[in-house]
């Protein structure tokens, strides 16, 4: 795609970056897909001015993308992007209506998330060994955090001792859109983390490093690494095949509505933005529910 052309997809990211602060890997996905679309405009319409774009030229652009065995899921994506691009173009005054009124998402098979079981996550606490070291200190931490939190991956890496209120036994969480959340957390975790900062202060690390989980260099641990002592560990307790840190957030999720815990106050928990994003865990319950039901009423 020749930038020159359409420097409306530059301020578009600007306007994401330093107006709707979205984080730097939601920026790429926006980037990648206008750039897609653009490169396809000059390919097949010679690109025609944005005032220009019709809906036939995105329906076209999306029955290419379908013919690649895109899946549903990824095409709404791109749709979403195309959406956000010309609802701020209306806004700039560069177009008078949006030629994606009339574009039509394709529908996308509900898929339960996927969860430990909490009997697997007990095992997990009370069972597994971990080595005493900083990297088993660490690993054990990580995985307690995530469970009694639901942190996002990238929320975990950034977390800073200076978020947790230790008299009030809550931790601050700053997510999306450097939107602030306040997750309350038991007492032993409290100790848990304390433990970890004494011996955080009592280790010589070459450089100082601001983030709460450090590895043995004093470094901050980075998501490859996180995602690979997560799935380690899971595999020792569950045979779900996905065994991620967002597996976790799932698990934390699940058994908080499993037992009884109020969606809206999970929406607050999880930091989503609307209650949509929560309600998916209410299938879980009503599977348990099934469950429930099957084994005890007599005519089930």
């Amino acid at each position: 795609m020749n930038s020159t052309k359409y420097p409306q997809v530059q301020s578009f990211l600007e306007y994401l970056q330093f107006e709707k602060r979205y984080s730097q890997h939601t920026i790429i996905s926006y980037q990648t897909d206008l750039e897609q679309f653009f490169a396809f405009l000059e390919s097949q319409y010679d690109s025609p001015l944005v005032a220009a774009i019709a809906p036939g030229f995105i329906r076209s652009w999306l029955a290419e993308m379908r013919n690649d065995a895109m899946t549903p899921k990824s095409l709404n994506r791109k749709i979403s992007s195309l959406k956000s691009f010309f609802k701020y173009q209306m806004k700039m005054g560069e177009v008078k209506q949006s030629p994606m009124t009339t574009i039509a998402a394709p529908k996308v098979g509900k898929r339960l998330p996927s969860f430990v079981a909490q009997n697997d996550m007990d095992t997990l606490q009370q069972y597994v060994e971990f080595p005493d070291t900083w990297k088993g200190l660490t690993d054990k931490l990580l995985l307690d955090l995530f469970y009694a939190t639901g942190m996002r991956l990238s929320e975990l890496i950034n977390l800073k001792d200076s978020q947790i209120d230790f008299a009030n036994c809550q931790v601050k969480v700053l997510g999306k859109g450097n939107k602030e959340r306040i997750i309350p957390i038991s007492k032993d975790l409290i100790t848990q983390l304390t433990q970890y900062i004494d011996s955080k202060k009592k280790l010589v690390f070459e450089t100082a490093c601001s983030t709460f989980f450090i590895n043995e260099k004093g470094k901050p641990l980075y998501p490859k690494y996180v995602y690979n002592v997560v799935k380690a560990n899971l595999s020792q307790v569950t045979t779900v095949k996905k065994k991620s840190p967002h597996v976790l957030r799932h698990t934390f999720a699940t058994h908080l509505t499993n037992n009884g815990a109020d969606l809206n106050a999970v929406k607050e928990l999880l930091g989503h933005s609307s209650l949509a994003a929560t309600q998916i865990y209410t299938h879980n319950t009503i599977e348990k529910l099934k469950d429930i039901y099957k084994k005890a009423h007599p005519k089930a």
